[in-house]
């Protein structure tokens, strides 16, 4: 009995000597690094400060001008800043044209719904065969009266004195 106890005790520790041994479960995650970074929010002091239309928020300024600046020759310090004010006015007017603009299109979907392209093709059979047409300063059509102007050629035999579209005889 001794015997077979040893025996068995022996087949058991060399077979557990095979089995690999259970190891921890291991964390892919870096020990939090990219984790950390991810969550790091850049834009957390001042959110809205990457909108469009936020540089009026922001404090941008064109330098002031010292005895060591530059100043362009021929002109004289009170000229050149001037110049580099009504600069920054055209900059100024001109950005905040474009923020009002922000934001105002047109879909495309509802131009193509309202065009009828999704149906049956009869957009096709339009003057302007679908395409929104621009207006003009002056009436192209030379359907009012004095509306066409003169230099285009549509009416400047009525105006000379021409022969309004009659063969002239020879």
């Amino acid at each position: 009995m001794k015997t077979s106890a040893l025996i068995i005790a022996a087949s058991v520790a060399s077979a557990s000597a095979f089995v690999p041994a259970a190891k921890a479960p291991v964390s892919t995650e870096l020990n939090g690094l990219f984790k950390s970074i991810s969550d790091l929010d850049l834009w957390a002091p001042v959110k809205d400060s990457n909108e469009y239309g936020a540089r009026s928020k922001k404090n941008i300024k064109t330098g002031t001008l010292t005895s060591k600046s530059y100043i362009p020759s021929g002109l004289t310090k009170d000229q050149y800043e001037k110049i580099r004010a009504e600069a920054d006015k055209k900059k100024e007017a001109n950005y905040a044209k474009n923020v009002a603009k922000a934001g105002k299109f047109l879909d495309y979907t509802e131009f193509y719904l309202a065009r009828g392209s999704d149906e049956n093709g009869s957009w096709m059979k339009l003057p302007n065969r679908g395409h929104r047409m621009a207006k003009t300063k002056y009436d192209w059509s030379g359907e009012t009266q004095g509306a066409t102007p003169m230099y285009t050629g549509v009416r400047v035999q009525d105006f000379l004195g021409g022969n309004k579209g009659k063969k002239s005889k020879k």
